[in-house]
């Protein structure tokens, strides 16, 4: 789940991050007011689930609150990588001397968190990693233990000379790691990470990504979701109890249990075809999933076909084949559907189908590359 930067902020914030204060608007008039408020140049911050806000126009410096003003009119309704901006951000401007970047994410080849550091911030890190990858510094931080002492200062040393600049880092590096543990987040990154005229360090720009599944703990992180920002499908899909990720192809999948989703999708790559998406029913034997599952598919105007493939362990197979029928009854399928299923009660399962018009394969490769087949003439 991905938060807003000024929700990113205020988790800083909480472990201890300095950021600067700011206020979050949804009218150029109350941006106006902010402004004045603060006193002084602020920043107009477009809040969207997206990068790249800057090059768009959705940060603008304004030296006057009717300039303040001006900006959140423009800035508001904008349309930026395909997400309207509902709401900006405004903060008072920083004299800026130097920047770099401090991030840290889940890294599943070493298993653990890494950290990211260097002293090229305000750009995409990808950019300085493709440029000049000897100016970013790698660190694993063993979970067991977490972040050390020496780990912090370390990097903290790779970004400043300073020694008063180079303590403050180490406190920041170790604040982010906190905020990173408590909030359950799979990224969370500073850039940049400043130092004013005055020798003072400050986090000015926040990121943060949660691991969804950690939310059940954090009721208080799971109530920055924004649904607005959110695709309608992938609302659906978590209140149905779905894992659901949209594609670009027109093969409509619904799979039981991940690795089978995993399979299906090679397999139609295989066959020369493209997912549409990840959708996994998991073990439930609820025939309200099914219908939940197809209604989500079939909102996807670039699928072609649909299919099902269910292997009946936990999942019963008669159940699936219940929801496919219901589902066809309470909304108009147009998107020819094809079926495999074996397992757990599949003899019922398919007399369910025929019953219904529907016929079901056994075989994984068969209803694949029919699937497939089928799109492509489409």
């Amino acid at each position: 789940m991905d938060i807003h930067e000024y929700q990113a902020k205020e988790l800083f914030r909480n472990a201890g991050v300095p950021v600067p204060p700011g206020e979050v608007v949804t009218t150029p008039e109350e941006a106006e007011a902010a402004a004045a408020s603060f006193g002084g140049q602020v920043v107009v911050k477009a809040q969207v689930h997206t990068g790249g806000r800057g090059k768009a126009g959705g940060v603008k410096l304004a030296s006057s609150p009717e300039e303040a003003r001006a900006h959140a009119e423009k800035i508001l309704g904008m349309d930026i990588k395909g997400f309207t901006v509902e709401k900006v951000l405004v903060t008072p401007a920083e004299d800026i001397e130097t920047e770099a970047y401090v991030g840290v994410l889940v890294d599943r080849s070493t298993q653990s968190p890494v950290f990211m550091v260097s002293p090229e911030g305000g750009v995409d890190i990808e950019e300085v990693a493709e440029t000049n990858p000897e100016a970013i510094r790698k660190v694993a931080i063993d979970p067991r233990y977490g972040l050390l002492p020496h780990q912090a200062y370390a990097m903290a040393a790779f970004l400043y000379d300073e020694p008063s600049q180079v303590k403050q880092a180490t406190k920041i590096i170790g604040q982010l790691h906190d905020a990173f543990t408590a909030n359950a987040c799979s990224l969370a990154e500073i850039n940049p990470l400043i130092v004013t005229p005055a020798g003072e360090v400050k986090a000015i720009d926040a990121k943060v990504s949660i691991d969804e599944s950690g939310l059940f703990r954090l009721p208080e992180v799971e109530a920055y979701r924004d649904l607005d920002s959110e695709p309608a499908s992938e609302t659906k899909a978590r209140e149905a109890g779905l894992s659901f990720v949209k594609l670009d192809g027109n093969v409509g999948c619904c799979v039981n249990g991940a690795g089978l989703a995993m399979a299906t999708m090679d397999l139609v790559k295989y066959y020369g075809g493209e997912p549409a998406n990840f959708l996994d029913i998991g073990g439930s034997s609820n025939p309200d999933k099914v219908v939940a599952a197809l209604e989500i598919i079939t909102s996807d105007p670039s699928v072609e076909v649909i299919l099902f493939n269910i292997f009946g362990g936990i999942t019963r197979c008669d159940d699936v084949a219940k929801g496919i029928v219901e589902a066809t009854k309470r909304i108009d399928i147009e998107t020819p559907i094809f079926i495999r299923l074996t397992g757990t009660n599949e003899t019922e399962a398919l007399e369910i189908l025929k019953e219904a018009g529907f016929s079901a394969y056994t075989s994984m490769d068969e209803v694949v590359e029919t699937a497939v087949q089928h799109a492509a003439k489409a």
